[in-house]
């Protein structure tokens, strides 16, 4: 058998200039043009995006959920960062 060498990338699409990438899946692909061949092929067959990116999955850090209560922590006593410190006027639309 031969040994497989793909990787992994995850894949972000941007469904119009402006708008945040989103994750959409993961493709394997030996190198960067064919990561972005496969995204493409497999995710934007009906024109659903502006821009893709693909990242290499090992290069991605995520925080850790057992570790939740210590990392998230810090924001809950500042107050002033929730909506609901704030009062709105009662003229205010749309907000």
């Amino acid at each position: 058998m031969t040994e497989n060498k793909a990787t992994v990338w995850e894949v972000f699409i941007q469904s119009k200039n402006g708008l945040a990438h989103k994750h959409f899946g993961n493709v394997h692909a030996e190198d960067k043009e064919m990561a972005l061949q496969n995204a493409r092929d497999l995710y934007t067959r009906r024109n659903e995006g502006s821009c893709i990116w693909v990242v290499k999955s090992e290069n991605i850090v995520s925080s850790v959920p057992e570790d939740e209560t210590s990392f998230f922590d810090p924001s809950n006593d500042k107050v002033y960062r929730h909506p609901t410190f704030y009062k709105m006027p009662d003229g205010a639309k749309h907000i």
